[in-house]
């Protein structure tokens, strides 16, 4: 066996987890359907550098990991869908077919390269019904996840994607689906990414034409609280004590054997304590 060789299985092994380590080095992103379209979540504090971008007119991008790499993948996939939507018709460019080329290509790099990209990418599709939403993640290796409701990747992306299990339902208001995304990305005692650094987008099927639209500023602050302040509880009138029942029984007297006396009483029937003048 020549110096230095290493197997097939042991190099992939390698190389995976060289990936999985940068990935896990971001932050969180969640992707979630909601009563009218698809919801991106990502903390983010810069303003310049997106985690979350449209690539059509019904398909939006959000990745994780080493930003280089993944613009290079979104740049990409806007010129796919423009070539493709002019060549033949927009309704042709879909984004299971952009998952199919994105898939294509991150295995490729991961089979042949030295390097496999630190990146994973969610393609979604908003349709005209909710049944005709789509998320789609893609692993560094190419692996593709046809996923349902919601999706979670990078940082503690299992964790991340347990509590949205725990929390998430079919047909939420864009509001609760915010706040199910928020709780999901906060860890259990930890404090909430502020919202001037919070990158959020939608898919919203009831807009005309371009469906993807960023939640910036007094939108998304007027949303948030919308989702955590709690309705005001109805005014109860405040209990009265019991009453207790009358009784025609006199009092009862002191037993013999228990050695205790009444107080003597005065003629109005006050008790007398030895302090009042004769």
């Amino acid at each position: 066996m020549p110096f230095g060789y290493a197997s097939p299985e042991q190099i992939m092994r390698d190389k995976a987890d060289y990936a999985r380590k940068g990935i896990a080095r971001g932050r969180s992103v969640v992707v979630l359907q909601y009563d009218d379209g698809i919801v991106f979540v990502a903390p983010n504090p810069s303003r310049a550098l997106h985690k979350i971008s449209e690539i059509y007119d019904r398909i939006g991008f959000a990745a994780v990991g080493r930003y280089n790499e993944f613009e290079e993948l979104r740049l990409g996939g806007i010129r796919y869908a423009d070539i493709n939507g002019y060549t033949y018709d927009r309704s042709d460019v879909t984004g299971r077919g952009l998952a199919n080329l994105y898939a294509s290509n991150l295995g490729r790099i991961f089979t042949e390269s030295i390097k496999s990209l630190e990146v994973e990418v969610v393609v979604a599709e908003v349709g005209d019904t909710p049944d005709g939403d789509a998320i789609y993640r893609l692993t560094f290796d190419g692996s593709v996840f046809d996923e349902h409701g919601f999706a979670a990747m990078g940082g503690q992306a299992e964790a991340v994607a347990t509590r949205l299990k725990e929390h998430y339902r079919d047909g939420m208001p864009l509001a609760d689906a915010l706040e199910v995304a928020l709780t999901a990305l906060t860890e259990p005692g930890g404090e909430r990414t502020p919202v001037a650094q919070l990158e959020v987008a939608v898919l919203d099927r009831t807009r005309e034409h371009r469906k993807f639209l960023r939640l910036t500023g007094p939108r998304l602050e007027r949303l948030l609280a919308r989702a955590t302040t709690p309705p005001p509880a109805a005014e109860q009138p405040p209990a009265e004590p019991p009453k207790e029942p009358p009784t025609d029984e006199p009092p009862a007297e002191p037993s013999a054997g228990s050695g205790e006396k009444p107080p003597p009483t005065g003629p109005d029937g006050d008790v007398d304590d030895g302090s009042s003048p004769l």
